[in-house]
């Protein structure tokens, strides 16, 4: 089918132009090969910068989309994608015939649009992150370049975080300026109209590098969440390279000191190091970080979840009810606690508190992610001949992924360093029973599990 009718829109992001347009050809029953859509003015448009063809009068029933669909296509209209008119349009005319046709996630025209939507998204969120305004005159400048059209959609926000202030956003496109009550939009600027740097920045740059956290630093992670591109418009960025040198020669010497030094010595500077850990956001509330303990030549490494509420006041692991449910069981093993190495895969404290109480919850799949790291260089160093994991945080730990402990318990597990462990019931399981009766026969089984992992 040839085309049959052509629409021009007035603009790269006009949402109401091209609902209007679009509303009216699928009433027309126009089918998608049948209409082109360009922008005015925009390079590339096969068909002059005219308003385009008359929309065609209705010959359907009027018919209403998902608010799902509409929400989409807000965000899709802002793209680049020379494509994103037509890929919409397509999809409007499968709902006006089969309304369900938007809850198809595995349709591929579905999934495209998805994933331009998610671009737009991000590319927002990076200019409310990344816009960093200098002061000219009583005005607030920014320079700002987007990966999309969303300058005008994103006005809104800075006029109400910003609303006191007298501020210009300009971008190579479009440029948006606000005088405290009135958005008004101006041509696309360059580069060199933004002024280069102003008085306050050596203040922000000195707050940076103060909150600047190495003990959470992640390379990659950071790159991805703030991409060099962005970089030339923050005068923090020039603080990046040496901060994270810093960082990264601070673990160096730390790693040189466990490889070299003896294995005592290594474990005090792991210890020295982890009581300072904010690498999650368990630190916050915790009393202080639990370290491992035990001696330096331990055989036997038992790795439990975290914490409770007296190992946070005390700052030893096991040493609550948990621990003491341990030791007997270790008794009746005829394992010597004091020859063996205990930690916890994570170590700060997570709690609920309800009242004066403070009740343990479950560290998450991030909190285990982010201790990881500690409990790795407590094996390097101790080298252990047997790891017994105590539940399913510890499994999760030391495997790297979530596993059940029925699946697990029982087994030697390949590490993925290429270790080996034996996996068994956490102690609290043992006191959170209600059936006596049957907490004996747990016991049993938590014992012989011991007795197993160390034989």
């Amino acid at each position: 089918m040839g085309v049959v009718l052509r629409v021009t829109l007035g603009r790269p992001d006009h949402v109401e132009g091209w609902r209007s347009a679009a509303r009216a050809a699928a009433l027309a029953g126009i089918a998608p090969d049948g209409i082109a859509w360009t922008v005015e003015g925009e390079t590339g448009d096969l068909f002059g910068s005219g308003g385009g063809d008359v929309l065609p009068a209705p010959v359907l029933p009027p018919f209403t989309v998902p608010k799902r669909f509409l929400d989409l296509a807000d965000s899709v209209i802002l793209h680049r994608d020379p494509q994103r008119f037509g890929l919409l349009y397509t999809m409007l005319v499968r709902l006006r015939d089969r309304p369900q046709a938007i809850d198809d996630e595995a349709d591929p025209l579905r999934r495209r649009l998805d994933l331009l939507a998610k671009e737009v998204r991000r590319d927002i969120h990076k200019m409310r992150a990344f816009v960093r305004f200098r002061e000219v005159d009583g005005t607030y400048v920014a320079w700002f370049e987007p990966a999309h059209h969303i300058v005008r959609a994103n006005a809104g926000f800075f006029a109400r975080r910003f609303t006191t202030m007298r501020w210009s956003i300009l971008t190579p496109e479009l440029t948006i300026h606000w005088d405290g009550e009135t958005l008004r939009e101006a041509p696309g600027a360059s580069r060199g109209d933004a002024p280069v740097g102003d008085p306050v920045e050596d203040l922000w740059k000195g707050y940076y590098a103060a909150i600047f956290n190495p003990a959470r630093l992640k390379v990659g992670t950071m790159l991805k969440e703030m991409p060099r591109r962005y970089w030339a418009n923050m005068p923090e960025t020039a603080l990046i390279p040496q901060l994270v040198a810093g960082a990264q020669a601070r673990e160096a010497q730390m790693v040189e000191r466990i490889v070299t030094g003896n294995m005592a010595k290594s474990l005090d500077a792991l210890r020295e190091e982890a009581a300072h850990c904010t690498r999650c956001g368990l630190y916050k509330c915790a009393t202080q970080t639990v370290f491992g303990e035990g001696p330096s030549d331990a055989d036997v490494m038992i790795v439990g979840e975290q914490p409770g509420d007296q190992e946070d006041l005390a700052g030893k692991p096991f040493v609550g009810p948990a621990g003491q449910m341990l030791d007997r069981a270790l008794e009746q093993a005829e394992i010597d606690r004091s020859r063996v190495y205990v930690t916890n895969a994570v170590k700060h404290f997570k709690f609920e508190p309800r009242g004066k109480r403070r009740i343990h919850a479950k560290p998450n799949g991030g909190e285990i992610s982010a201790c990881r790291w500690w409990i790795d260089q407590e094996r390097a160093i101790l080298r252990p001949k047997q790891v017994i994991l105590l539940g399913t945080t510890a499994i999760h730990s030391l495997m790297g992924k979530a596993l059940t402990l029925t699946s697990q318990r029982g087994r030697d597990l390949l590490l993925p360093d290429g270790g080996v462990a034996r996996a068994t019931i956490h102690p609290s399981f043992l006191l959170r029973m209600p059936d006596k009766s049957r907490t004996a026969e747990e016991f049993a089984m938590f014992v012989a599990d011991l007795k197993s992992a160390v034989g």
